[in-house]
């Protein structure tokens, strides 16, 4: 029997979310680009265990002791995204239908919602730590198209920034 757990945080400052999933599947993300000389807003979220959900909404147990720190700089007129993500007592192999493990969904934390943007996943710094930085620019795919469209089509950065409180970011392990 396979368990599916989804870790979501709201991607706004001083959310706290989840940080754990299961799913099946990994590969690459979005061509990484340059840092742009500005930004048109910036979220900072911090990820615990204690509001890990499947994907049904309902709350499951997350992986004990993790935590993580995602950070996002947005240039919406250039629809560009820069990342900075660690994770602290996560333990991979990462897992997910999507071509990446570590998404911003369009869902609230807590609640189930389609991946938008495929972030590459977090690696071992050495530390111990998985971290991941960088930034992509859209148009962003997820690699899932349940509906015959690829989940992140047609999303715009600007969504994010009228509605922060609408989104939400996770990483999916086994």
């Amino acid at each position: 029997m396979t368990r599916t757990r989804t870790a979501r945080t709201a991607v706004v400052a001083g959310a706290v979310g989840a940080i754990v999933l299961t799913g099946a599947g990994a590969a690459s993300a979005e061509t990484e680009v340059a840092e742009p000389a500005t930004f048109t807003s910036a979220f900072t979220a911090m990820a615990t265990p204690e509001t890990v959900v499947n994907t049904d909404g309902v709350p499951t147990a997350g992986e004990p002791g993790a935590s993580g720190s995602f950070m996002y700089r947005i240039n919406s007129a250039l629809e560009v995204i820069c990342y900075d993500i660690t994770l602290t007592g996560v333990n991979p192999p990462y897992q997910s239908p999507a071509k990446t493990s570590t998404h911003i969904h369009e869902a609230v934390a807590g609640e189930s919602g389609p991946p938008r943007i495929a972030l590459p996943d977090p690696q071992d710094d050495g530390s111990g730590q998985l971290v991941s930085s960088g930034c992509l620019q859209g148009p962003f795919t997820t690699g899932l198209a349940p509906e015959g469209a690829d989940t992140g089509e047609g999303f715009s950065l600007a969504e994010i920034e009228a509605d922060p409180s609408a989104f939400s970011t996770d990483n999916h392990t086994a």
